[in-house]
Order: C-alpha cells, then sequence, then structure tokens
C-alpha cells in the first residue's frame, strides 16, 4: 500500500477529531473502519460452520467431533476476552489490535494446513483467542464517540461485527464450494495480515493508558463482574442470547445438507445472507438505547429469540419458514446485543475494555455451551431437540429480562419518591 494510498484514505477517515470539550468523535469514514475491521476479525470464528460437515467427512468422523472445532473457537475466544482484551486499557489499541491479528494469522495458517481432527481442533484454540480483536475494537470505539452518540456508533460498529459473523458463513460456503475448506482457512489469513497492516496505520491516536499492572488489571475485571449488578445481569442476558444462536448455527449446516434439503457448502453458506438482514437491526437498536427505551427493547429482543424456534421447527421441512426463524432469531440476537453493550459502556468510563472483558467472556461462554449442547443434542435428538432447547433458552432470557424491568422500574420509583420527600 503506497503511501499516497494511504493518504488518502486517511483522509477520508479523517480520524477521530477532538471537541471543545476534549472528548473525541469519529468521522462516519472512521466509524465505517472500525465496523469491517471488527467484522472480518470476528469471521475468523464462524468460517468452519457451513463446512462442518466437509471436515467430518474429510477426516472421517461425526458430526459432534467436528462441532468441536467451533467450540474450541469460542473457547479460546472466551480465554481471549478474559487475559488479552483488558490490555486494552493498557496498551495502546492502535499496535495492540493489528499485533493480536497476526496471532489469529498464525492460526489460520495450522488451520489450513492440519493434518487431521485433533490437530484443527486444538489450533481452533489460537484461532479463537486471537479474534478478540474486534472487542478491542468495540470499546476504542465507543471510548471515541461522545455521550450523545454512543449507543449509534456502537450499534454501526456492531452492525459490522455481526455482518462479519453471519457473512463469513457465505463467503466460507462460497469459497468451499470452488475449492475446498483448507482454502478458506488460508483465504482468511490473507484478509486477516491485510487489516492487520491497514489498522496499523489508520487507527487514530487515544489517551493516556491507566498505569497498574497486569495482576491488577485482570483483578479489577473479575471485581466489576462481581460487584456490578447491571453489568452481571447483561452478562447473562447476552450469554442466553449467544447461547441460542449458537445452538442454531452450529447445527443448521448438518440439518441443510441431509434429508430433504441435500444442500452442498455453497448453498448452505447463502443461508448467512439471510441471517445478515437481521444485522441490520442494530443500528436500529443503537438509537433505541440512546433514547433510554432500553427496558422495553431488552424484553422484546430477547421474546423474539425464543419464538424463533417455532418457524425453525417447521423449517425443517419448509424453507420459506426456515428463512422467516433465521430473520426472528438474527434480529432478537442481534439486538439484544447492542442494547446491552449501550449500557455496560456507560458504567466505567476509564476500564470500558475491562467492563467488555467481563461481559464478552460471560457471552462467549454462553455461545461456547450452546454449541457443545448443540451438536450433542442434534446426534441425540435430531432437529426436534435443537429447537426444544433454543426455544427454551429463549424463555429463560425473555423472563429474566422482565424481572430485570421490574425491578429496575421499582428502584427508579423508590429514588424518584425518596428525592420528592427531600425537596
Amino acid at each position: 500500500m503506497g503511501p499516497l494510498v494511504v493518504e488518502g484514505v486517511r483522509s477520508f477517515m479523517d480520524g477521530a477529531a477532538t471537541t471543545s470539550e476534549g472528548r473525541s468523535h469519529l468521522s462516519r469514514g472512521m466509524v465505517l473502519l472500525f465496523a469491517f475491521a471488527c467484522g472480518a476479525s470476528v469471521a475468523n470464528l464462524y468460517y468452519a460452520q457451513p463446512v462442518l460437515h466437509s471436515v467430518a467427512r474429510s477426516f472421517g468422523t461425526t458430526s459432534g467431533t467436528a462441532g468441536l472445532v467451533v467450540t474450541f473457537a469460542q473457547i479460546g475466544y472466551a480465554a481471549g476476552l478474559a487475559f488479552m482484551v483488558p490490555l486494552g486499557d493498557l496498551f495502546a489499541r492502535r499496535w495492540l489490535v493489528p499485533a493480536v491479528l497476526l496471532v489469529t494469522a498464525v492460526g489460520l495458517v495450522a488451520s489450513a494446513t492440519a493434518p487431521d481432527m485433533e490437530v484443527l481442533t486444538v489450533v481452533g484454540l489460537l484461532v479463537g483467542g486471537g479474534s478478540v480483536a474486534a472487542q478491542l475494537l468495540v470499546p476504542m470505539a465507543a471510548s471515541l464517540a461522545d455521550d450523545e452518540h454512543r449507543g449509534h456508533v456502537v450499534g454501526m460498529v456492531m452492525s459490522g461485527l455481526l455482518l462479519g459473523i453471519l457473512l463469513a458463513r457465505t463467503v466460507s460456503g462460497i469459497v468451499a464450494e470452488v475449492s475446498s475448506w483448507r482454502v478458506v482457512y488460508a483465504s482468511a489469513a490473507v484478509l486477516t495480515v491485510v487489516m492487520a497492516i491497514v489498522l496499523a496505520r489508520l487507527l487514530p491516536e487515544e489517551g493516556e493508558r491507566v498505569r497498574i499492572g497486569y495482576g491488577t488489571l485482570l483483578g479489577t475485571t473479575v471485581r466489576l463482574l462481581l460487584t456490578e449488578p447491571v453489568l452481571q445481569v447483561r452478562a447473562f442476558l447476552g450469554a442466553l442470547g449467544f447461547a441460542a444462536f449458537s445452538v442454531f448455527w452450529t447445527t443448521m449446516a448438518f440439518l441443510l445438507a441431509g434429508a430433504p434439503y441435500h444442500d452442498s457448502d455453497l448453498t448452505i453458506g447463502l443461508f448467512g445472507l439471510v441471517g445478515a438482514g437481521g444485522a441490520l437491526c442494530a443500528n436500529v437498536a443503537g438509537r433505541w438505547a440512546d433514547r433510554g427505551w432500553t427496558k422495553a427493547t431488552t424484553a422484546l429482543f430477547a421474546a423474539l429469540v425464543a419464538v424463533s424456534f417455532l418457524p425453525l421447527w417447521y423449517g425443517r421441512h419448509d424453507l420459506g419458514l426456515l428463512i422467516v426463524g433465521i430473520l426472528v432469531l438474527d434480529v432478537g440476537v442481534q439486538g439484544l446485543q447492542v442494547t446491552n453493550q449501550s449500557i455496560i459502556y456507560g458504567l466505567a468510563p476509564q476500564a470500558r475494555s475491562r467492563v467488555n472483558s467481563a461481559y464478552m467472556v460471560c457471552y462467549f461462554v454462553g455461545g461456547a455451551i450452546g454449541s457443545a449442547v448443540g451438536a450433542s443434542i442434534y446426534e441425540s435428538h435430531r432437529w426436534a431437540g435443537v429447537c426444544v432447547l433454543g426455544a427454551g433458552i429463549g424463555a429463560v432470557a425473555t423472563v429474566a429480562s422482565v424481572i430485570d424491568a421490574v425491578r429496575r422500574a421499582a428502584v427508579e420509583a423508590d429514588a424518584a419518591s425518596t428525592s420528592a420527600r427531600h425537596r
């Protein structure tokens, strides 16, 4: 990338300008860069999902064993969230993010050349751990945004991240169809290296970093989760939403590869386009959060997760209903995620990476459990078991969101009453 090209792109991005109050705001171009980088980073976790049956066939193993590739990647991601993402409060993220992406590229190359199922599964830990670059970028964008537009900025960046999750399946299916699942990983490695170079050149400078030791950094991350009730509730809801999401997307390839569909890798991957339509709601959810409608939208999005498994159940024989179910599920999960993150980023402005770390560890532990249990349930109870499990998880999230809304309304009413008595 020549200097003139870089300068031209930098001019379009316009970096992060500083307001008279000292707070930064992001240009639209820079927000789009954040969104694309988040999507490209997190996509590395999901390239395997639509080709799991091809991986299983390649190594002569079962669907449950092949599903461990996704499970181990998500475990690695959770570990990266716990031990790497808090470093965003300690080191400049404009250098930390490219370094993490290069680590991911190493794991992707190892995946592309894996000689057996065991190596591919274990290397998934490295790919997953390196993919946390996306979760370093989201709080960075939130920190650079002004208070009035933080929900909108988070929504746009999360739209990119969620599109990356969903379109990864489409890209993976297309590439696997014309070549093989190994080329999927090799192509992802090339894209990841390119993104590392671009971000190293274009990410804006940030303010002063905290000056504490790594042990203290991790300790405060745990303390935030243990002592902040809002973070606990949002982490629990996020974990449930992503568990339901993973239950479906981990097992979908097995459903579509079998009767009555008998779909190819390409066709299975194209279903990511259906889910991508749901990612468009992320920006809307961010705007609703800016308006303070979080109690109602949380319950709404959680309910959509639960309801989505009804058309998904009928979708075992009806393509139209399957598509409806995918769209509803993704709207519910993505809307819930953006609402959660819009709330938690207001809790501790100087510790947003640590807040995000605590939240996302819970989120992806939920996803890893959903992937593992979903693959196992599919083996034993087929699609009926998958849909009952997903609907049950969504129902728990809906009940929890209603209970939290009632509790918060009561606390707000008590606070208003106390304030009125002291006037």
